[in-house]
């Protein structure tokens, strides 16, 4: 019988930026960017010893495009194109050596590697790992980010592993890297994702620059104002709580008036991964057949192509399980 596959599918670049962020502050860029490929790798390599032994693992990266959504909304990330604005000369050099070095990673795996590896020039990575998730629904699949995004996408055959806190969250809870429940003010951690994606469309999504539907509102409502969760339980009936608060207005800075059911439907278009246009669904399922069916590099050479590249970045301790990755980057989709 043969066995059920795992995909391991890396959010390539947000791995990539957090652990280059998330390491000490004294490090010079070298010391960021072998830190940031070294945990990343060993996020894989996790992944693979703690839930794929009884699968066949298949490696996905998944990379980042300039994303359609900015054709919906002009404020889309916009905050992220101000902040490189303030950056002093030394930062811009430092983050164009980082990004070349994402770079290099990228032609590494695509090219040296049996690796699946998706891009498209207007689809960002979440998009592809949520149509990656979608056109295998009977395999199993481990999303290798810090993004809390993906939250809304765990299933019963969906889990989300954080490689920066080595926390995996499930569809059962949040564990961390021995198996135990992880907890706040003594509570286990839960993971809700239909509810995750409702609020985080209520609430908006500051990083990506994405406004509030409904400033304000309180997650529990009040006797007389009804809140989000209370709304979200009336969903599928529609009743009063949920009409009540979807048809409430409320003053935008530049003095328009906006319903929140209308502000909803933006945010809903931007964060909910199943919401995509269907142009930009298509446009993904070809880049995914395309990656599935590209050419295999003979397997004997992957081993000597990885040593050259952790020799290249002085990862040391990654270069001696090179038999390891050898064997997981030769294993392509067929």
């Amino acid at each position: 019988m043969s066995k059920k596959r795992l995909y391991i599918l890396v959010d390539t670049m947000n791995m990539a930026f957090r652990a280059r962020h998330g390491g000490s502050k004294a490090a010079d860029i070298d010391q960021q960017i072998g830190m940031s490929m070294h945990i990343m790798l060993t996020s894989i390599a996790s992944c693979v010893h703690r839930f794929g032994q009884d699968t066949e693992a298949r490696v996905v990266f998944n990379f980042e495009g300039k994303s359609w959504r900015k054709k919906v909304s002009a404020q889309y990330k916009a905050n992220r194109d101000l902040k490189k604005l303030e950056r002093t000369p030394r930062e811009v050099e430092e983050d164009e050596l980082f990004i070349e070095a994402v770079e290099s990673f990228k032609e590494f795996v695509t090219e040296k590697t049996n690796a699946i590896c998706l891009q498209h020039d207007e689809l960002e990575a979440d998009d592809f790992i949520a149509f990656w998730i979608q056109h295998h629904p009977d395999d199993d699949h481990i999303i290798v980010s810090t993004d809390s995004d993906y939250k809304q996408l765990i299933a019963e055959n969906v889990d989300l592993f954080d490689g920066v806190r080595d926390y995996m969250y499930t569809i059962d809870g949040v564990f961390d890297n021995k198996g135990r429940p992880v907890e706040k003010k003594g509570v286990p951690l839960t993971v809700e994702p239909e509810y995750e994606l409702f609020m985080k469309c209520i609430r908006g999504d500051k990083s990506d620059n994405i406004f509030s539907a409904y400033p304000g509102v309180r997650e529990k409502g009040t006797k007389n104002k009804v809140g989000i969760r209370e709304a979200f339980e009336d969903r599928h009936d529609k009743g009063y709580n949920y009409n009540n608060f979807m048809l409430q207005r409320w003053t935008n800075h530049e003095g328009e008036e906006v319903r929140v059911k209308d502000a909803y439907a933006m945010n809903r278009l931007l964060i909910d991964l199943t919401a995509q246009p269907e142009e930009y669904k298509v446009k993904g399922a070809i880049a995914i057949e395309n990656a599935k069916n590209a050419d295999p590099i003979p397997a004997a050479s992957i081993g000597f192509n990885f040593m050259k590249f952790c020799q290249m970045w002085a990862l040391n301790r990654i270069g001696e399980k090179t038999d390891f990755f050898a064997g997981l980057l030769s294993k392509g989709y067929k």
